[in-house]
C-alpha cells in the first residue's frame, strides 16, 4: 500500500439531532479529538477527510461520502474532551454501528475508538468494526495504519487495541498517556465547516463559541468520574502553543468566545499568570469559561489572574451541599469552600456555575435539602443538574453493576433514568430534577426583582424578563415541589 494513496474518513458518533435536548440548546462544539488525530495522520503523509455527524440527519449520509471518496479506513473518533460522548448514549452507539456497517460494505478497514467500544467492544466486533483503539488513541492509530501500509498482518506487538484472531479477541496491553502534548499539530480545524456552528451559535445567542483543549486528564480521584481517555495523569500543553492556536482561530473564524474543555484547567502551577502574559503579549483579548474544583480557587490571585486573562465563566463540580454526599464520592472537598469559591469569584466579576448531582447511592433528603439550601444561598449565575450516572471504569460502577442487568446507559443526555436501587423511586429523583430547576429560576427572578427594587435605573430588558417569569415560576414550582413530596411519601 503506497503511503500517499491510503486515504482515510474520519467521523465520530455524536449526532447532536438525535439528543433533543442538545439540540434545543444549541450550542455546538467541534469533535476536537477527532481533528487532533486527522492532523496527526494528514501530518505523516497520509489523505484525509471528515465526515462531520454533528448537524447530519443521521448515520445514512455517510454514503454518499463513503461513496465519492472511496476510503481504505474509515475511523469512527470520538472526542474525548466532550462529556456527552463520555456518557455512551445508546442513540450514539446504534449510530457508529450504522456507519461502520455501511463502511464495511464499501470495503473499507473500520477502527473505532471511543469510551463506549472499549467498553463494549464485542458488541462493535459485532457490528463490522475490525479494530477498537482503547485509551489514547492518536499515536496507536498511526502505528496502527502505519503498519497496515506496510504489510503487518500480525498485530499483536501494537499497545491499545482490540480485535479478533483467529475466533478470539486480543486485547493488547494499555499504551501510556502521552506527556509532551506539543508534539501533536494543532487540530485539523480545515476539515470542519466551521461556517455552520457559528451560524447555529448567532443565530441562538448571538455570539460564536469555540472549543480548545489545553490539558489531558485529571489527577483528582472522584470515584464516580471516568478517565477511560486520559487517566489520571495530567500533561499540559506550552502556552505558547495555545496562544498560536487561539491566533489562528481568531484570524481564520473570527469567534467571540472560548471553552477551554479541560476537565482541570490552569492546575499547573504559573500557566495561568504566564497564560495572560502572552495574550497581552499578543493583543489578544478573548473571553472564555472553563471547568475547575473549588478547592483549586481559594487562592484569590489565582482567581485575579483568571480575570485578567479573560475568564467570564468558572464551572465548578459543586455536585452536592452534603459533606456525607461530597465524602461518599471521594470529592476531597468541603462544603465550606463551595461557599468561599463562589464568594471569590463573584468578587472578581467572574459568573460561577454548578454542576450537581442527585442520586448518589446513600442520599437522603436531608442531603438533598442541604444541596437545595446550597444553591439559594449562593445562586450561581449557571446550573447543570443530572441523576449520578454509572461510568463502566470506576469504583461507584463497581459498586452497583450488579443491579445494571436490564439498563446500562440512557437513550440520550435528557433520560435522567435512575439504572440502580437507591433511597428513592426513578419517578421521585425525575421530578427532583425539575423542582430544583424550576426553583432556581424562581430564586433568580426574585433576586432580580431586589436588584430593580433596589437600583431602578439599572434595570434592562433581560432583567424584565426575568422578573415577569414569577409569574410562571412561583405556580409551578409550589407544584413540583407538591409532586417531589408526594413521592418522598410514597417510597
Amino acid at each position: 500500500m503506497n503511503k500517499k494513496a491510503v486515504k482515510i474518513l474520519f467521523s465520530h458518533s455524536y449526532f447532536m439531532r438525535f439528543d433533543k435536548k442538545q439540540w434545543e440548546l444549541g450550542q455546538p462544539y467541534a469533535p476536537l479529538g477527532t481533528l487532533f488525530a486527522a492532523s496527526l495522520l494528514r501530518k505523516n503523509g497520509y489523505d484525509v477527510s471528515l465526515f462531520d455527524s454533528m448537524f447530519a440527519e443521521g448515520p445514512d449520509e455517510v454514503i454518499n461520502i463513503l461513496d465519492n471518496y472511496k476510503p481504505d479506513f474509515f475511523v469512527i473518533y470520538d472526542d474525548g474532551f466532550n462529556y456527552l460522548t463520555k456518557m455512551c448514549l445508546t442513540n450514539m452507539r446504534e449510530a457508529a454501528f450504522r456507519m461502520a456497517e455501511y463502511a464495511k460494505q464499501k470495503g473499507c478497514t473500520v477502527i473505532v475508538s471511543s469510551s463506549d467500544s472499549a467498553d463494549h467492544y464485542e458488541k462493535y466486533l459485532n457490528h463490522d468494526a475490525d479494530i477498537i483503539i482503547k485509551g489514547e488513541a492518536e499515536q496507536t492509530l498511526l502505528e496502527l495504519i502505519n503498519s497496515f501500509k506496510n504489510g503487518v498482518a500480525d498485530l499483536d506487538s501494537i499497545k491499545g487495541l482490540i480485535y479478533k484472531k483467529s475466533g478470539s479477541i486480543v486485547n493488547t496491553p494499555k499504551r501510556e498517556v502521552m506527556r509532551d502534548l506539543d508534539a501533536l499539530p494543532l487540530p485539523a480545524w480545515d476539515l470542519v465547516d466551521m461556517a455552520k456552528y457559528k451560524s447555529v451559535w448567532k443565530n441562538k445567542y448571538n455570539y460564536f463559541s469555540i472549543n480548545i483543549a489545553t490539558t489531558r486528564g485529571c489527577p483528582f480521584k472522584c470515584n464516580w468520574c471516568a478517565k477511560p481517555i486520559y487517566g489520571n495523569r495530567y500533561n499540559t500543553r506550552s502556552v505558547k502553543q495555545v496562544v498560536e492556536e487561539l491566533i489562528y482561530l481568531k484570524t481564520n473564524y473570527q469567534f467571540d468566545h472560548v471553552w477551554f474543555c479541560d476537565d482541570i484547567f490552569g492546575l499547573k502551577p504559573g500557566w495561568v499568570n504566564e497564560f495572560a502574559d502572552h495574550l497581552k503579549n499578543a493583543q489578544l483579548k478573548i473571553k472564555y469559561k472553563i471547568q475547575s474544583r473549588v478547592d483549586l480557587l481559594l487562592e484569590e490571585n489565582n482567581i485575579t489572574a483568571l480575570a485578567e486573562s479573560g475568564c467570564d465563566t468558572v464551572w465548578v463540580g459543586a455536585e452536592s451541599g452534603s459533606q456525607k454526599i461530597l465524602d461518599a464520592m471521594d470529592k476531597g472537598t468541603k462544603v465550606e469552600q463551595i461557599y468561599e469559591a463562589s464568594r471569590l469569584l463573584k468578587k472578581n466579576g467572574i459568573k460561577d456555575a454548578f454542576f450537581l448531582q442527585f442520586g448518589y447511592p446513600g442520599e437522603t433528603m436531608e442531603d438533598i435539602k442541604k444541596t437545595i439550601q446550597m444553591l439559594n444561598d449562593l445562586l450561581p449565575v449557571d446550573i447543570g443538574v443530572s441523576i449520578s450516572y454509572p461510568l463502566p471504569g470506576t469504583l461507584f460502577h463497581e459498586n452497583v453493576k450488579e443491579q445494571l442487568k436490564e439498563k446500562t446507559n440512557w437513550v440520550d443526555s435528557d433520560e435522567l433514568i435512575m439504572m440502580f436501587k437507591n433511597t428513592y423511586s426513578p419517578e421521585f429523583y425525575k421530578a427532583l430534577h425539575r423542582y430544583i430547576h424550576k426553583n432556581y429560576r424562581k430564586k433568580q427572578a426574585i433576586q432580580f426583582l431586589k436588584n430593580g427594587i433596589k437600583n431602578p435605573m439599572l434595570l434592562q430588558k433581560h432583567s424584565i424578563k426575568k422578573i415577569t417569569s414569577l409569574l410562571y415560576y412561583i405556580p409551578v414550582t409550589f407544584w413540583e415541589r407538591m409532586r417531589v413530596n408526594k413521592l418522598t411519601k410514597t417510597q
